[in-house]
């Protein structure tokens, strides 16, 4: 199943760019990044079938554990693409957020859409780690 953040925003040459790069080197599951301006711009088309996950304020705050076994029945059911979409500033609209198959919240407080990116390559390198039967630390 291919991972693909879809990000809202430009994250040039910055240390929250080399921690995405870190950690998507360290995914054993294709990974693709789309950058879209921060209005407009086309979402690319999804392999079918696929999932949308939207990075939102009101989504659910899973644990790590949860999150890979998410990603595990979906590959597991035959998802070609997870999507992983996230907003500019001012976050989702309502229609979007009413479409997505999963909305996760990374806590209660705000954080940059940069460093959003950088946490979302972290759990996803963390749930492919997971599911691939390497020890996690907090199980059990």
């Amino acid at each position: 199943m291919r991972l693909h953040i879809v990000a809202r925003g430009k994250i040039g040459r910055s240390p929250e760019a080399e921690l995405v790069d870190r950690y998507v080197k360290r995914i054993g599951w294709p990974v693709k990044i789309t950058e879209l301006p921060d209005t407009g711009g086309t979402l690319p088309a999804a392999a079918t079938p696929s999932r949308d996950v939207l990075l939102d304020e009101r989504g659910r705050q899973l644990t790590s554990e949860e999150f890979a076994a998410i990603l595990g029945r979906w590959r597991d059911d035959g998802v070609r693409e997870a999507r992983f979409l996230i907003g500019a500033a001012d976050g989702h609209g309502a229609t979007a957020r009413g479409q997505a198959d999963l909305l996760i919240a990374f806590g209660a407080m705000t954080w940059p859409h940069m460093m959003a990116r950088a946490m979302l390559a972290e759990q996803l390198w963390r749930a492919t780690s997971i599911l691939a039967g390497h020890p996690y630390h907090r199980s059990g």
